[in-house]
C-alpha cells in the first residue's frame, strides 16, 4: 500500500512538473488576432554566406531554418545592396539606399524614406525590432584615449551613441532592444539599448544571438489583439566571430581540408539539390583568396580552421535561436498566419582586422586586452578574440559565387531567401528580386497605402516592386534594370547582361542567362553591350547623385 502511495505521489509530481513547464512555453496559447491581416516576421542575418544554410548547400546544422525552406518559397535570384548599412536602408524603405542617406556606410537614414515599421504602425500593426540598428551616424568622442574606453565599457561619458531621433524607436518601432552601431562584442556589445535607454550593464553569460532571441520570444508573447511586424536583425555571424566553446567543438575538425575543399563540396550540394547546375553555373576556383591553403603552415592551418569553425557556430546558434522563436509562435497560436522573410543583408566577409577603434574595443570591461589579427588558438571564439574568417573562408562561403561583403559581384550582392507563411507557394523560385522588394511586399500584404508626406517630411517614391505574385508561386521580372553601387563598386543587371566592376576596377560584362557565375568575361567581344549598359548606369548614377563613378 505504501509503495502504491508513492508510485501515485510519483505521478502527481511528474503531471506538476509537466504542466508548468508548458504553462512556460505556451503562456499564450492561442492568442486572438482579430484583424484578418497576417503577421509578418522579417529575419535577417549579418554577412552569412552565400551556401552557409543546409537548405543551400551547407555542412552546417541548421534544421529549423531549412525548414522553412522546404515548407515554403526558396529564392535562388534575389539581391541585396552589397553592404550592411545599405542592405538596411533598402529593406526598411523600399528604396535606394542613395536615396535615404545611405550612399555609404555609417550615416543615418533620412526622413523621406517611411520604414515598413512606420506604415504598418499607422494601419494598426505593433511593431517591434530586436538586434542590429546600424541606420544612426555614429557619435564618437574626439578624445581618442576616452573613446576607446567608452567602447570598452570603462567610461560613461554623458552622451548619445547617435541622435535619439534616428533610433528605431523614432522610426516606427513602438518596442526596440539592441545594438544602434554596427560591431559588437557578442559578449558585451557597445551601443546596447533598450527603446532609447543605454544599457550599461549584462549578465555574466550575456550572449547577443540569445539575448536577441530571447527578446523576440518576449514581443511575441506582448502581442495581442492586433497583428504585429517584427524585424529581427541577428547580429551574428559577423566579425568577431565569437561562440559558445560547446557549439565551436562541434565543427573544430570540420574544416581542415581548407577552403578550395569547402567551395568544392558546397558547389557540389548545390549541384545535387539542383539549385544550380554545370552548364549556366560554371565552377570558379577560389583564385581571389588573399593566400593559398596549401601555402600555409599547419599552425596557420589549425587557427585559420578555428575561425571558420566559429563562424559556423554562429550560424548555428542563429538556427537554434530561429528554432526557438518559431516554437513559441506555435504554441501562442501565431505562426500560422505569419508570413516570414529570412535572408542575409550580403555575402560572407573577407575583412581582415588587426586594430582597435572607431567601433572596436580594445579591452573587456574587466580589463583583459582583446586579440586582434591572428588570435592564440584556445582563445579563438572568446571573449577576447576580435578575429575574422579572412577572404579564402569568405569566398569558400559564397559558393557559386565570386567574391564577398561590399563588392557587386554575385558573392556580394546575392543572398539566399526564404519566405514561408499563409498563401505562400512552396518550390524553387528564380525571379529576380531585391532586398528593396521587401517594403511594397508589406504594404500588399497589410493592405496599406504608401503616402506622399509623413510626419511633415515629404516621401521619395518606392523603387521595389511586390514580392506577392512571386510568394504565389509565378515566375516574374520586375525589373528591366537593376542597379547596384557601394563605395565604387558597381553593377547593373539588364536582360540577360550584367556589368560589373569591383570598388578599384574596370567594368566587366556578362551574360548571366548562360554564365551566371560570372567566369566569362565579354567586355572585349561585346563592346557596343557593355558601351550601352555603361550609359544606362551612368545615368541612374546622376539620378542618385554619384556624380558618374564609371571610372573611379
Amino acid at each position: 500500500m505504501k509503495v502504491l502511495n508513492l508510485r501515485i505521489l510519483a505521478i502527481i509530481f511528474m503531471i506538476v512538473v509537466v504542466l508548468a513547464f508548458s504553462k512556460s512555453v505556451v503562456s499564450n496559447k492561442n492568442i486572438q488576432v482579430k484583424d484578418g491581416r497576417p503577421n509578418i516576421l522579417i529575419i535577417m542575418v549579418d554577412d552569412m554566406g552565400y551556401s552557409d544554410l543546409g537548405a543551400y548547400g551547407s555542412e552546417i546544422s541548421t534544421p529549423n531554418i531549412d525548414q522553412l525552406a522546404s515548407s515554403g518559397l526558396m529564392m535562388n535570384n534575389f539581391y541585396n545592396a552589397a553592404r550592411c548599412c545599405p542592405t538596411r536602408a533598402s529593406l526598411l524603405t523600399g528604396q535606394y539606399q542613395h536615396k535615404v542617406g545611405l550612399a555609404r556606410n555609417g550615416e543615418s537614414m533620412t526622413f523621406n524614406g517611411l520604414t515598413i515599421a512606420e506604415a504598418l504602425k499607422q494601419n494598426g500593426y505593433e511593431t517591434a525590432m530586436v538586434g542590429k540598428w546600424h541606420l544612426s551616424k555614429a557619435h564618437p568622442l574626439k578624445n581618442q584615449t576616452e573613446h576607446l574606453k567608452w567602447l570598452n565599457h570603462q567610461y560613461n561619458p554623458d552622451t548619445l551613441y547617435a541622435d535619439v531621433k534616428t533610433y528605431p524607436q523614432n522610426r516606427g518601432f513602438e518596442k526596440f532592444y539592441g545594438i544602434i552601431w554596427g560591431v559588437v562584442n557578442c559578449y558585451d556589445p557597445f551601443s546596447l539599448v533598450d527603446g532609447i535607454k543605454t544599457v550599461k550593464a549584462v549578465s555574466p553569460d550575456y550572449y547577443t544571438t540569445h539575448a536577441f532571441t530571447n527578446k523576440a520570444i518576449e514581443y511575441a508573447n506582448g502581442f495581442k489583439n492586433k497583428p504585429f511586424f517584427m524585424y529581427l536583425a541577428y547580429n551574428a555571424p559577423h566579425w568577431p566571430v565569437q561562440a559558445p566553446a560547446k557549439t565551436i567543438k562541434k565543427y573544430e575538425n570540420t574544416y581542415l581540408g581548407g577552403w578550395d575543399s569547402l567551395r568544392q563540396v558546397r558547389y557540389n550540394q548545390l549541384l545535387a539539390k539542383n539549385i544550380i547546375n554545370q552548364k549556366e553555373y560554371p565552377y570558379e576556383t577560389n583564385e581571389e583568396a588573399a593566400m593559398k591553403w596549401n601555402s600555409l603552415t599547419a599552425l596557420q592551418k589549425r587557427n585559420f580552421s578555428k575561425r571558420m569553425a566559429t563562424h559556423a557556430a554562429m550560424v548555428d546558434e542563429i538556427d537554434q535561436g530561429v528554432g526557438q522563436l518559431i516554437n513559441q509562435l506555435k504554441a501562442n497560436g501565431q505562426y500560422e498566419n505569419t508570413v516570414i522573410f529570412f535572408l542575409s543583408d550580403n555575402g560572407a566577409s573577407p575583412e581582415f582586422i588587426n586594430l582597435p577603434g572607431y567601433d572596436r574595443p580594445s579591452a573587456t570591461r574587466k580589463g583583459n586586452k582583446l586579440q586582434y589579427g591572428d588570435v592564440n588558438y584556445q582563445d579563438i571564439g572568446s571573449d577576447i578574440s576580435y578575429t575574422t574568417i579572412g577572404s579564402g573562408w569568405a569566398n569558400a562561403l559564397n559558393s557559386p559565387y565570386r567574391f564577398w561583403k561590399a563588392e557587386s559581384y554575385n558573392g556580394g550582392i546575392k543572398t539566399p531567401m526564404i519566405i514561408t507563411g499563409p498563401g505562400v507557394t512552396k518550390g524553387m523560385n528564380n525571379s529576380i528580386a531585391h532586398v528593396m522588394d521587401i517594403m511594397p511586399t508589406c504594404l500588399e500584404l497589410s493592405k496599406t497605402s504608401y503616402p506622399n508626406t509623413f510626419n511633415g517630411h515629404k516621401l521619395s517614391s518606392i523603387d521595389g516592386h511586390s514580392l506577392v505574385s512571386i510568394m504565389k508561386g509565378k515566375k516574374k521580372n520586375n525589373y528591366d534594370n537593376l542597379f547596384f553601387e557601394h563605395e565604387g563598386g558597381r553593377a547593373l543587371i539588364s536582360g540577360d547582361y550584367k556589368i560589373v566592376a569591383l570598388r578599384k576596377g574596370k567594368w566587366s560584362l556578362f551574360n548571366i542567362a548562360k554564365n551566371k557565375t560570372e567566369t566569362m568575361n565579354l567586355a572585349k567581344t561585346e563592346p557596343n553591350k557593355l558601351q550601352e549598359m555603361e550609359v544606362k548606369w551612368n545615368s541612374w548614377a546622376n539620378q542618385m547623385g554619384l556624380n558618374n563613378q564609371s571610372n573611379p
